[in-house]
């Protein structure tokens, strides 16, 4: 019965890409401080630091306005929130936004946990607000996770200088780009492929949210963290290249990349 019941959801998914009628939330996560940045981030909110004259957040609220397969933006905020709504209002270009305040800046697990009402049973793509990609591919990314009907997708950048992955998540994969293990800001790189801010989930991955432990160190919980349980009870997590460069700002000098960065998006 399990069985036909899989394959009931299976064609489900498959009728639902091949009709385009996918229907998606950009959860978009503007909520921290970036004590990090000094006084660059001070005099307003991190994500409206501006690079090549444009907010930073700018940069994924483009991408999620320019894809059919995302039906409105949902937009975390907390540190000065006010500055980001005042900006934006309700809609950006064509796409609807749902603002929620997270009180407390308790990590990104956190986070996507305030954001659970305004996603409903929406499947979702996360992303950061104050991230930079050069040559992104986001509707290839979305078209993949459809088309393989995965429980999630991690958006990674293959990188030569592998100290950039201690900044982000270490990704271990399988050749076939099925994930067994992230490892958050690893002491060392065990291959060239680093994580990002953008991954899609299903809806379910919401699930996993209160069984996710509190990590010691950091005292919140941890992104990969929360993907690693839904990992460990044998749902498939694959990883996709999504761009050809990533940053995502946390300090000066990683702002200082992005506007030195040789192509804009």
């Amino acid at each position: 019965m399990k069985g036909i019941e899989q394959l009931i959801e299976r064609i489900k998914e498959i009728w639902k890409y091949l009709n385009q009628g996918i229907d998606m939330k950009a959860l978009i996560l503007a909520g921290g401080r970036g004590k990090r940045l000094g006084i660059v981030a001070q005099e307003s909110n991190k994500c409206l630091i501006e690079v090549h004259n444009k907010p930073l957040i700018e940069y994924s609220l483009n991408i999620a306005a320019g894809l059919d397969e995302i039906d409105e933006i949902v937009i975390i905020v907390g540190y000065r929130a006010e500055d980001i709504i005042n900006k934006y209002g309700n809609k950006y270009r064509n796409k609807n936004i749902q603002y929620i305040l997270q009180l407390e800046q308790k990590g990104l697990v956190h986070a996507i946990g305030c954001a659970s009402e305004a996603l409903g049973s929406y499947d979702f793509m996360l992303m950061l607000g104050d991230e930079f990609m050069v040559n992104p591919h986001h509707k290839e990314f979305i078209e993949e996770f459809y088309r393989q009907n995965i429980f999630a997708l991690c958006g990674v950048a293959l990188v030569n200088n592998m100290d950039l992955i201690k900044k982000t998540y270490a990704v271990i994969q399988s050749d076939k780009n099925r994930i067994s293990q992230l490892i958050e800001k690893p002491n060392k790189s065990f291959n060239n492929v680093m994580g990002t801010g953008n991954i899609l989930f299903k809806n379910q991955i919401l699930q996993y949210i209160a069984r996710t432990q509190i990590n010691q160190k950091r005292k919140e919980k941890e992104l990969t963290d929360l993907i690693q349980c839904a990992i460990d009870e044998g749902h498939i997590v694959k990883s996709f290249v999504i761009c050809k460069e990533y940053i995502n700002v946390n300090c000066q000098e990683e702002l200082n990349r992005i506007k030195t960065a040789c192509k804009v998006l």
